[in-house]
């Protein structure tokens, strides 16, 4: 793992930052209904890549909390346990979920090159929008069909994109710390 070690107050650092570039990319946002494209998912893979299992879905679990108790970082600005318990709570339990196997499935390959790690964000991806599309369906009462329609869809190909975009900067940034790790 790149930024994850064994100091629990790196680690929290880490995850803070974490949540924190999370929030960031709820704030882009391209309002589609019932469910806004963000950048979230990008940085949910980079802190599942990057700070591996635990620390990566400490980050999301971060970025879940600070949006729980009240500040606006959730899509669209906002916030709130109503947004938890809403149509979109899915995705925000599911980013803390994917993160962690996005992490597990980096954790047993420490070398891992584009192919293994975007299949790795591929799986987390997979786990997010499970959890979104669920609970979107039954909090809007949808049909599985309908929700899957409206919730996921829609941004396949924005998701492959940003999935892409996330293995190649993992891959650069480990590539660049190893080489700087063997010349000092």
């Amino acid at each position: 793992m790149l930024l994850s070690d064994s100091n629990p107050l790196r680690s929290m650092v880490y995850a803070s930052m974490f949540g924190a570039l999370t929030a960031i990319g709820a704030f882009i946002v391209i309002p589609l209904q019932p469910i806004p494209f963000t950048l979230q998912t990008f940085f949910t893979a980079l802190a599942g890549t990057l700070l591996g299992s635990r620390t990566g879905a400490a980050s999301q679990a971060v970025y879940v909390i600070l949006g729980c108790i009240g500040l606006p970082v959730f899509a669209a600005g906002k916030a709130g346990l109503g947004v938890l318990f809403g149509p979109t709570g899915g995705y925000l339990l599911g980013f803390i979920a994917g993160a962690y196997v996005i992490g597990k499935i980096i954790e047993y390959r420490k070398q891992a090159g584009i192919i293994y790690t975007s299949l790795a964000i591929l799986v987390g991806d997979i786990v997010i929008y499970s959890l979104g599309t669920l609970q979107l369906a039954v909090v809007a009462q949808l049909s599985p069909m309908k929700a899957l329609l409206l919730g996921v869809v829609p941004f396949v190909i924005p998701e492959l994109i940003k999935l892409l975009a996330a293995a190649m900067l993992t891959v650069r940034l480990k590539g660049t710390v190893l080489k700087e790790g063997i010349s000092r």
